[in-house]
């Protein structure tokens, strides 16, 4: 698979099919990436959960425990068991593999939720920087597990140069941009698949201009095209908790909150 690489950004092109980029070391998100293509690249375990977007195609979907789901291009979809996308369908597929037993995600006792959404809109329905708008496509169902999601670039954008504090593993759903960082600029075309690293709060590197700048350090541009991303967060700093959800806020107990009565809560 052709790759390019900086210090801030990878990308990889998406003819080859099997596992694009092992993270699946990394002390707190271990995942791997992959590209699924006509139903081969991947076998699924059951000790993972996975989250997936179509980029091309038609397929299903076959898990043990429920009909197949037919998705097609535009649809995402996550699952916390061992499943396979049908052989001989036309279909590419970006496909993350989370670890439930390493990292920080038995903390939560983390496995996703099983989900299927889409077609993708045309917009997001969050502001998000500079004109760009986001979706949250899959939620955290607690806080600190990962998520999905949509981010929308208009044309004519120039993005405030920023960091992550966790890799993004992302696909270029429509549209084309660029990807601009201190070391060097990579262009972004519908169908490409890009890692951003992370930046750790310590490490730096030297850009081309000669100064240092933060590792992951990146923004995107659009011109004369809009561009739409779909991006996978390992992690999240939003979403419910025991103590804190829909639920339990809002049922009353003579005028007060199930919240704030810790004698009734569910130990």
């Amino acid at each position: 698979m052709n790759r390019s690489e900086n210090n801030a950004f990878i990308t990889f092109d998406n003819e080859d099919y099997g596992l694009i980029y092992d993270d699946s070391n990394h002390k707190r998100y271990p995942i791997k990436y992959y590209n699924v293509v006509d139903g081969v690249g991947i076998d699924t375990a059951d000790d993972c959960s996975y989250y997936g977007y179509v980029y091309s195609g038609k397929t299903h979907i076959v898990s043990a425990n429920r009909p197949a789901i037919e998705v097609e291009k535009g649809m995402y979809f996550s699952i916390g068991e061992k499943f396979v996308v049908a052989p001989m369908c036309n279909s590419k597929i970006v496909i993350i593999e989370v670890q439930h037993t390493k990292g920080v995600y038995p903390e939560n006792n983390y496995r996703a939720m099983f989900s299927v959404g889409g077609k993708v809109e045309n917009k997001g329905r969050l502001k998000y920087i500079d004109g760009c708008t986001d979706s949250l496509l899959i939620p955290p169902v607690k806080l600190g597990d990962p998520c999905l999601n949509h981010l929308h670039f208009p044309s004519s954008i120039v993005q405030t140069p920023h960091t992550h504090p966790s890799h993004r593993i992302g696909i270029v759903s429509n549209g084309s941009g660029k990807c601009v960082t201190p070391f060097g600029n990579l262009d972004l075309e519908e169908g490409m698949i890009f890692v951003i690293k992370e930046w750790n709060g310590v490490d730096y590197a030297q850009g081309e201009d000669g100064e240092q700048y933060e590792v992951g350090n990146h923004c995107f541009y659009t011109f004369d095209s809009e561009m739409d991303v779909i991006a996978f967060h390992p992690d999240s700093d939003f979403g419910p908790q025991d103590e804190f959800h829909p639920m339990i806020n809002r049922t009353i107990v003579d005028g007060v909150s199930a919240k704030d009565i810790n004698e009734i809560r569910t130990k």
